[in-house]
């Protein structure tokens, strides 16, 4: 791979992906997207992965979308390139991802962060969709995962006028999880893997479709489909582990089955 850096065994069942087109600031051409689409579908399907990390550099976790690669495009051109069915298929990941980010994180690269479950943020992260400023609008989810996490007004504000948010704002408006120092926000991203990574695979998989059932569907369809894979946890030796555990006062050892 050439613009994805990988290890598997970054921690005990988390694996880290580095973005890695430092001199482009991370920008998200074809290339790096499909890299980064055959290594989630490689990391779903190791029964050793339980969590991941996607980060990019302490300058930018990507500062936007290849705009060299998009400039002189027809609308035909772009519907053709397909390019969003890398996006949906990034979204489908089962396994938790954890965005670590630091510096810039604008446009497609605010939309990659938001496609992630959790963001850990430096003291220095920028989060934002400028796509107005260049003639266009966001086009990966920014629209609507940033109306859903931030609420209509800032969405739009954001939207209509390019501002960034700093980290600190975004914290305050429950995009992100945590901020922390930027000698830190690796540390914190991989302690929290590494808790998630503890749990139950299987129930951390159920509870992350159902979370997501949430975020994009109606109430009553949400609950449906929470209380449907709360009842197949049963079905799961983890399961039968985790609590057997807990009523003997144990660590568990869950071994994904």
């Amino acid at each position: 791979m050439e613009f994805i850096k990988l290890t598997e065994q970054f921690e005990k069942h988390v694996a880290l992906i580095e973005l890695n087109r430092p001199k482009e600031l991370n920008a998200l051409n074809l290339q790096l997207m499909q890299e980064l689409r055959d290594t989630l579908k490689q990391l779903d399907n190791n029964t050793e992965v339980r969590a991941i990390i996607i980060t990019g550099n302490e300058q930018a976790f990507a500062a936007g979308a290849d705009i060299k690669q998009m400039a002189n495009k027809t609308a035909i051109d772009m519907l053709l390139i397909d390019q969003f069915s890398t996006w949906d298929q990034i979204r489908k990941t089962r396994k938790p991802i954890i965005a670590a980010v630091s510096g810039f994180a604008l446009g497609g690269g605010c939309e990659l962060a938001m496609t992630c479950d959790m963001i850990i943020a430096s003291e220095t992260a920028k989060f934002g969709q400028p796509e107005i400023k260049i003639g266009v609008m966001p086009g990966a989810g920014g629209t609507q995962r940033l109306t859903k996490a931030i609420g209509k007004a800032k969405a739009m504000e954001l939207v209509l006028t390019g501002r960034f948010l700093s980290a600190e704002e975004a914290k305050s408006y429950g995009l992100v999880n945590k901020v922390v120092p930027v000698e830190m926000y690796m540390f914190e991203a991989t302690q929290l893997a590494k808790e998630i990574a503890a749990m139950s695979p299987i129930a951390t998989m159920l509870a992350k479709e159902a979370v997501n059932r949430s975020f994009e569907t109606f109430l009553d369809e949400g609950l449906h489909f929470e209380r449907k894979n709360f009842y197949l946890a049963f079905a799961s030796e983890d399961q039968k582990e985790g609590m057997a555990a807990f009523v003997e006062k144990r660590k568990p050892d869950f071994k994904g089955k």
